[in-house]
Formats: C-alpha cells, sequence, structure tokens
C-alpha cells in the first residue's frame, strides 16, 4: 500500500504541474488586463486548473448550504485551516470575485508564483509593515466590490481541536468595511492530504459547508473580540456536529 501511495502522490505531482503549464500562457496574458479585471480572469482560471487536477486525482468535491447563497453579494470568507489542499479547495469552492490572504514564501515558487502573486493578495506575517500593507490591500479590494478569503487561524490547525486560536484582523476589516463574513468548513482536506506530508494525499471526497452569514452592520473596533468568539463558537459548534476527522 505505501508503493502505491507513492506512485499515486508522484501521478498527482505531475498531474498538477501539467496542468499549471497549461494555464500559465492565459494567465500571462491575462495579467497584463490589470489588477481587477487581470486577476479576476486568473482567479477563474485558477478554478478550472484545480477543477481538472481534482477530476484527475480522483478528489470528488460537493458545496452545502445552510442558507442559500448570494454569489453577487460581497462577503469576508473565512474557513478553518488544516491542510495544504485547503489553497486548491478554495479555487474549487468560491465560483465568484474573490481575492484570497496567502504567505508570501508561496510567491517564490518558481512558474507557479507567478500565478500565486496574480492570484492572491500576499503577506509576510514576521514584518508589520508588511502585515499593515496587506490590510490596505485588502480594504482596497473590498472597495472594487470584490470578496475577500482569510484563514483566520493564520497557519495550520496542528491540534485535535475543532480550531487554533483565531487573528483579529479578518473581523477588524470586517467591521471597518462593513462587510459580513461567511464562515466556511474545509470537512475533508485533513483526510485527503494530513498536514504532516504531501505524500499522505489520498482519493477521496472534499466537502466545504457554508454557514450562514454573520451581520457587522453597527459594530465597531471595540467589538472585534466579541465578534471573533462569536464566529470562533459557531465554527467550533458546526465542525464538532459534521463531525471533523481531527477532532478528539
Amino acid at each position: 500500500m505505501r508503493i502505491l501511495r507513492i506512485i499515486y502522490c508522484l501521478y498527482a505531482l505531475v498531474m498538477f504541474i501539467v496542468c499549471m503549464l497549461l494555464v500559465i500562457p492565459p494567465v500571462v496574458v491575462a495579467s497584463f488586463f490589470g489588477k481587477v479585471r487581470g486577476g479576476n480572469i486568473i482567479y477563474r482560471l485558477c478554478g478550472y486548473w484545480a477543477r481538472s487536477w481534482f477530476f484527475l486525482v480522483g478528489i470528488r468535491h460537493r458545496n452545502f448550504y445552510e442558507q442559500p447563497h448570494d454569489k453577487d453579494k460581497q462577503y469576508i470568507f473565512i474557513a478553518n485551516h488544516i491542510s495544504y489542499l485547503d489553497a486548491p479547495v478554495i479555487v474549487r469552492t468560491l465560483n465568484q470575485r474573490v481575492r484570497a490572504l496567502g504567505k508570501a514564501e508561496m510567491g517564490k515558487v518558481p512558474l507557479f508564483g507567478f500565478i500565486y502573486r496574480n492570484a492572491v493578495v500576499t503577506v509576510d506575517r514576521s514584518s508589520a509593515s508588511h502585515r499593515a500593507n496587506s490590510v490596505r490591500i485588502l480594504k482596497s479590494v473590498i472597495k472594487k466590490g470584490i470578496s475577500i478569503f482569510i484563514f483566520p487561524e493564520g497557519t495550520f490547525n496542528e491540534t485535535s481541536q475543532p480550531l487554533k486560536n483565531l487573528y483579529d484582523g479578518a473581523f477588524r476589516i470586517a467591521i471597518e468595511t462593513q462587510t459580513p463574513i461567511k464562515p466556511l468548513l474545509f470537512l475533508d482536506t485533513w483526510h485527503r492530504m494530513h498536514f504532516g506530508s504531501v505524500f499522505s494525499l489520498n482519493p477521496g471526497r472534499s466537502r466545504t459547508v457554508f454557514l450562514k452569514e454573520i451581520p457587522v452592520e453597527g459594530l465597531t473596533n471595540k467589538d472585534v473580540e466579541a465578534l471573533k468568539l462569536q464566529v470562533a463558537s459557531v465554527m467550533d459548534q458546526k465542525l464538532r456536529e459534521y463531525k471533523a476527522g481531527w477532532i478528539v
């Protein structure tokens, strides 16, 4: 079984690279259309990339909605973070105009980094000035009518609890821009690819659950902590309700 797993993972890596090479030419063309229009095109291309790769490696993705979801409405999307597979699940899940906040170091990967830098807002968490600039960019993205996506845990949750402690950023931006929060649950990425190794990848189902939006109208920066605790409580409860596999 170990040999079969290695063969499968190598096959998945090759398919990932092949799909990436196919998408690079249109990404280069789209990059000339500017950050907004070009970025929207590139995000859509990444969605096709993820859809094709999931099909080729046998990952079956489905979205589930606890209430009707309006794709034309702006949100600050947040989700639990527990696997390297979370990134392709974002573009497979969200079929609307959105920009994700991602780690700056991923932009240094050859070829992939070019797509990454044009599709996400990068942040170097070790630099206070870089973090502040990323927040300014995210706010400008919202002003242009585009939703944003943030992992409020910051890094992988390597505990046996539903979530790690959440950072304030997403909730502060939500209040300051008066943009509702839409929590998502990535239920199966931990099963499909454990955070401990990329060679843990395996085929199977992938589910994203869209929870009810959480409004922020009338809230001020004094309410950031309360809002964060409210969202964390809802996500914790729902991850337990859906029996997320890493919870003990």
